[in-house]
């Protein structure tokens, strides 16, 4: 078994990390290999998530799938055997159902169409009637070009949002950024200018036939118009026809629609800290999905992983001196109403959180962690990059750290938020569609991420921050 060699223990025993001992640094050292021995040789994350991804599949809140989930996820964690006790934490959630399959096609000037891969986006409404919706198209690049344009420009008209990713970006979370707010708020100024609808360019760099689906939000838009994703390869296809004949017609039939809210549940498993029991981390992902596919990346992953992450402390014989919550988060993708529900809870409670991990990034090759804390806290987890660089886990970055456990911070504040970061390059290739299945999760990448969550979660509980 390898130990840290004596030049990276005087490298760790200097600045923030000199209350560490060299022989605390080596039982760390020793401490973390049986954890990543046990995920890399007995982990259970890859046969959980085969269970949530191929007997249940997409679980878009308020659905029967998202409470047969919720069921899974208690059963599972008992079963785990390494939780003081499990439960489950009451929250409402929007039910939106996508109804019949979509359908899309450019028509040209002889009334011929051109099938387009198309999906509506989550929360949208239905084309009138759930009938064929046929108009003119208006192509921009994004918000800002649309509001320059004259309402008789736009009016009884498609907007077609065709901002592509920037790919000269490095970190595709950065592009998905940048391209996103088309897809949040597109169908909704496209409705206030007087447009039939909105058509918006998949959130991804892939060139590919699969639309992108994701949250709409309306706001107070008075009136609603339907929010469709083109594929890339759709949004090219119409981008070219429009320039050889502005006036072609785009198809779009819809069926979706907006059903009054359901109960569900955040699943809650909590190990009591031997020294520090007030003190909380929390680690967790989202349990809901979108109705797409099997929803494995997205998160699935997160919620094996945060599951396992427990287990893997258990099963190394290792007892943390704070308090641990495992929560599988409901209604993350469409509403955060579990996040909410949770910081809420806690806030009401008057709870001490020390700081929470959300996995939500898929399930790929380790890189760290983003972090959002104070500089000197975020100096003293600094101290723990050689402990986790052995693993792939040791770059830690200022960041965001995740949508359900962001309302901790406001409700809370934790000392600091972690997210789980991992090679992030195939992500948006099958996030929010029906590609995101169970076959695309390695099993060594999965279970090599449960083993970082578990190793912060160990170094959290020993030393706090």
């Amino acid at each position: 078994m390898r130990l840290l060699p004596s030049l990276l223990l005087a490298g760790l025993l200097s600045g923030p990390a000199a209350a560490q001992t060299a022989p605390a640094l080596k039982t760390d050292s020793l401490n973390l290999r049986k954890i990543y021995d046990e995920a890399l040789l007995r982990g259970q994350s890859y046969e959980n998530l085969r269970y949530l991804c191929e007997r249940i599949g997409g679980r878009l809140a308020g659905s029967p799938q998202a409470a047969q989930a919720v069921e899974w996820g208690k059963v599972t964690m008992e079963k785990a055997g390494c939780y003081d006790k499990v439960y489950l934490q009451e929250c409402m959630v929007p039910h939106w159902v996508r109804g019949a399959r979509e359908k899309g096609q450019i028509i040209g000037n002889k009334n011929k169409g051109v099938p387009a891969a198309v999906c509506a986006l989550g929360g949208s409404v239905a084309t009138p009637g759930s009938k064929p919706l046929r108009a003119g198209v208006v192509e921009v690049q994004g918000l800002d070009e649309l509001k320059a344009l004259p309402d008789a420009a736009v009016r009884g008209k498609f907007i077609f949002f065709n901002r592509p990713f920037d790919d000269a970006l490095v970190e595709p979370g950065a592009a998905y950024g940048k391209a996103g707010d088309q897809r949040r708020s597109g169908p909704a100024e496209a409705g206030r200018r007087g447009a039939v609808g909105a058509l918006v360019r998949s959130l991804t760099a892939a060139h590919d036939d699969y639309p992108h689906t994701g949250a709409t939000n309306y706001g107070d838009t008075p009136t609603k118009v339907p929010g469709a994703a083109l594929s890339t390869i759709a949004a090219d296809q119409l981008s070219q026809l429009l320039k050889a004949d502005p006036k072609l017609e785009f198809e779009l039939t819809m069926s979706c629609q907006q059903l009054p809210d359901e109960k569900s549940y955040n699943v809650i498993g909590e190990v009591r800290g031997t020294k520090y029991p007030e003190q909380i981390i929390t680690v967790g992902g989202h349990l809901d999905s979108w109705d797409l596919a099997q929803g494995a990346h997205d998160d699935g992953t997160g919620v094996v992983q945060s599951i396992e992450a427990v287990r893997l402390l258990r099963a190394a014989g290792l007892r943390p001196e704070r308090t641990v919550r495992t929560v599988l988060f409901m209604n993350e993708e469409n509403g955060t109403r579990g996040g909410d529900k949770y910081a809420a809870q806690a806030q009401q409670n008057q709870e001490k959180h020390l700081a929470a991990i959300e996995s939500d990034g898929g399930g790929f090759t380790p890189r760290g962690f983003n972090v959002q804390a104070s500089p000197a806290v975020f100096q003293k987890v600094a101290a723990w990059k050689p402990l986790l660089a052995p693993y792939l886990a040791g770059q830690l970055t200022p960041g965001h750290a995740g949508t359900d456990i962001e309302p901790l911070a406001a409700a809370v504040h934790p000392t600091a938020l972690f997210g789980y970061d991992c090679d992030s390059q195939r992500y948006f290739d099958i996030h929010h569609t029906a590609a995101d299945t169970f076959d695309k999760v390695n099993k060594r990448e999965l279970e090599l991420g449960g083993g970082a969550m578990a190793a912060l979660i160990y170094l959290l509980g020993k030393y706090g921050l």
